[in-house]
Formats: C-alpha cells, sequence, structure tokens
C-alpha cells in the first residue's frame, strides 16, 4: 500500500507538472522578465486617481485571469503599474475615470472606459487613448479570423484612420500616440478625439464611440452613414482656436507641445464625403410674426404695412452671421428689443446691415419691417467666409421712401 501510495503522489505531480507546461504553452511561452509599465490615458488627459488594470492575454487574446491594479499619478494621464511575472507578450489596459474635456475646458462631469491591446515583448510603456479604444474590438475579431496580431493592429488603425479621410502608412501604433506631444501622429490622435467629443456630453460621446466600435468590427468600414455624418457635423463646429488655447493652458510646460491638430480636422472637412446636417433651426413664426429667415425659396414677398419675426435657433457650437444689404428696413428696439443679436450699424452708403447671432443654444429673435429697396438676405452658417443661403426681398407697393443714412439706429 505504502509503494502504491507513492507512485499516485508521483502520477499527480507529472499531472500538475504537464498542466504547467500546457498553460505556458497556450499563453506564448516564455515569461516576462519586466515587472513593471508605464505610459498615459488620455481623451483628454484623465485626471490623477483614475483607476488602470493591466490584464494578461494569451496568444488568442483571452484573458488568462491574471489582473493587476493602479492608479494614474497626475493631471497628464500618467501612470506606472507593477504587475508580476507574465506567461504571454499580449496585454489588455483599461483605464476608468473624469478625463480634462478639450473641447469645453472642463473636466468631464461623468466618468469614461478606454482599452488598449498590445505586444510588450518590445515596449516599456503603453498609452491608451481614442485610436486604442476604438481598434480594440476589430483587432480581437481579425485575430478570431487567423491574422497575426501585428498585421491585425495595422489594419484595424489604418481603417480607423480611413473614416476621418486620413491616410498615413507609417504612422506609429496607436499605444505610441501623446497628444501632448509634437509631431503628425500625436495630432491626428487630437484632432480626431476632439471631432469625437464634438459639444455632446460624456454619456453621448460614449453612445456614439460604442457605435462606431460595432459598426467596425467585422469589415472595417463605417456603414452607418447617420454615423459619418454626426463627425462631419462636430468637426464643422468645433472652435479649433479655443481647443488650442484650453490645451496651452491647461497643459503649459516645457516637455508639453500641443501638436497641429488643427490640420487633421480640415483634411476631414475638406475631403470626407459626409455631409453635415443643418444645426441652424428658423422657426416659420414666432411671437413677432412671419419669419423672414426661415425657408428655403430664394425669395419673399413682404408688404410694408406688415411686421416680421428675425429669428434663428442655433444648436450649441454653431453660428450664424446674416447680412442683409440693398434697402431699407428698420427694427424694434422698444418695446421689444432684440433678443441674442449682435447688431451693426447701418451703412447708408452700402445699405448694409449685419445680425449676428451672440450665444449659441438660445434664442435669437427681433420684430423688422421693410421700407423700400429690394433688400437681400445672405446667410453665413457656422462660420463659413461665403453665403451658405441668399434670399431675395420682394416688398409689395413700396413707395420711393429716402431714409436718412446717418441714422445709427433702426427704429
Amino acid at each position: 500500500m505504502k509503494i502504491m501510495k507513492q507512485w499516485a503522489v508521483v502520477l499527480l505531480g507529472g499531472l500538475l507538472l504537464s498542466s504547467c507546461v500546457q498553460e505556458e504553452e497556450d499563453l506564448g511561452g516564455d515569461e516576462i522578465a519586466k515587472t513593471s509599465i508605464a505610459g498615459v490615458v488620455q481623451k483628454g488627459p484623465f485626471i490623477n486617481g483614475s483607476s488602470i488594470s493591466l490584464f494578461e492575454l494569451s496568444d488568442a487574446l483571452v484573458p488568462s485571469g491574471k489582473t493587476f491594479n493602479g492608479q494614474i499619478s497626475d493631471n497628464q494621464g500618467s501612470f506606472e503599474l507593477e504587475y508580476g511575472t507574465l506567461l504571454s507578450n499580449y496585454v489588455k489596459v483599461r483605464a476608468d475615470g473624469y478625463y480634462y474635456n478639450e473641447v469645453t475646458g472642463q473636466n468631464s462631469s461623468s466618468q469614461l472606459t478606454l482599452y488598449a491591446l498590445s505586444d510588450i515583448s518590445d515596449k516599456s510603456s503603453i498609452n491608451v487613448n481614442l485610436l486604442s479604444y476604438m481598434e480594440y474590438q476589430r483587432v480581437e475579431y481579425l485575430v478570431s479570423q487567423g491574422e497575426s496580431f501585428a498585421n491585425a493592429k495595422r489594419q484595424a488603425e489604418a481603417e480607423i484612420l480611413q473614416v476621418f479621410s486620413i491616410t498615413k502608412e507609417d504612422i506609429k501604433v496607436s499605444e505610441s500616440l501623446d497628444l501632448l506631444k509634437d509631431g503628425d501622429d500625436n495630432a491626428i490622435l487630437l484632432a480626431i478625439s476632439a471631432i469625437l467629443q464634438g459639444y455632446r456630453s460624456e454619456a453621448n460621446m460614449t453612445y456614439l464611440l460604442a457605435n462606431i466600435i460595432t459598426d467596425l468590427k467585422k469589415d472595417g468600414t463605417l456603414d452607418d452613414a447617420n454615423l459619418g455624418i454626426q463627425l462631419i457635423t462636430d468637426a464643422k463646429l468645433l472652435d479649433l482656436a479655443a481647443i488650442r488655447k484650453n490645451m496651452e493652458e491647461r497643459f503649459a510646460s516645457d516637455s508639453t507641445v500641443i501638436p497641429n491638430f488643427e490640420k487633421y480636422v480640415h483634411l476631414f472637412i475638406e475631403r470626407t464625403t459626409y455631409k453635415p446636417i443643418s444645426i441652424i433651426n428658423y422657426p416659420a413664426t414666432t411671437k413677432y410674426g412671419v419669419n423672414i429667415l426661415s425657408g428655403d425659396a430664394d425669395s419673399l414677398v413682404v408688404s410694408i404695412s406688415n411686421e416680421y419675426s428675425f429669428a434663428a435657433n442655433v444648436s450649441k457650437g454653431g453660428s450664424l452671421k446674416i447680412v442683409m444689404k440693398g434697402g431699407n428696413w428698420s427694427y424694434y428696439v422698444m418695446p421689444y428689443p432684440p433678443i441674442n443679436w449682435d447688431i451693426s450699424i447701418y451703412d447708408g452708403t452700402k445699405q448694409e446691415q449685419t445680425f449676428t447671432v451672440t450665444e449659441s443654444a438660445k434664442e435669437s429673435n427681433l420684430k423688422i419691417l421693410f421700407i423700400s429697396g429690394k433688400p437681400v438676405i445672405e446667410y453665413y452658417e457656422n462660420s463659413s467666409l461665403v453665403p451658405t443661403k441668399t434670399k431675395h426681398i420682394v416688398i409689395e407697393d413700396a413707395p420711393p421712401i429716402i431714409v436718412d443714412d446717418s441714422t445709427s439706429v433702426r427704429y
């Protein structure tokens, strides 16, 4: 009996040893000697105290069960994560936390979760950002279809860039990019981050990201045109100068350089086939009467005996300037003062006046009447340098009235 027990122990030990060898083979073989990894987490940069986790993966990108946790240590999103011995080169990094919103210049009001996949055999750092997050499910799918990890990473990154009309074959892998450093690759990351953020809430951005990631997963192309429409609409609304100012003021230091992200936002606007949706609404009528700005017709008949509304509702981030020229008109300042319009002094020589919406996401309205001439309304929507629309005003039975050109306030 004693001999049989000894053989049982030896046999059990052999099974255990065999199990360990099999696990090592499944995970990729050689142990990874490094015991820590550094990097930055950026949407905008995640803020101090945000959590970071590292998961060991098999060659098939299946979690092994080993997880290591840490925290971001500053407001630039920096972290250094300690971990034990790994049996695989492949890891997934997850970050959860609040981040600096470069569009609004404020910290986010809710948390965001980002991921990155990486082969750490030749890396001492991993950066987690929107590019690494957008590609990770596509990479997992390609690997599941037999593609190598390196090829899957390159393909997924190129496909995401194509969504934003960017082609750059030599771009670095996503987990090497840093939007607080100079260079075209980093500029691309910041441009994409700003476009995806837009003027939407964190919850709405998360919803948009999830839909894009799902759409790209199996074929690498953005098939839902509505998602592309949202992206180009947001890109055209962005105040790029304000974003640069926000970033430079928040991260002012000798080691920080905000890259030329504006270049890639402009390229997306110029190259994309997606068409922006209208974010300016002109109600048909208001409390002041029929709205002369409403409607798609290029002409409108008005009467000198009627008063009209001059109204627009501009969505958050949008802008509107109206130039009226070629006639004479008057608007009320009392008892119906203009609402949310900045109005230039009437130029009697040019017969021209400019009306600019003061603040987006607020009603803009005034009460106006027409006197004589052939007024023309030019619409300059969302910072356009040329008229986006033109409307000719036809005044019924207009008498040949001459208005004193020196009048600076129109009543």
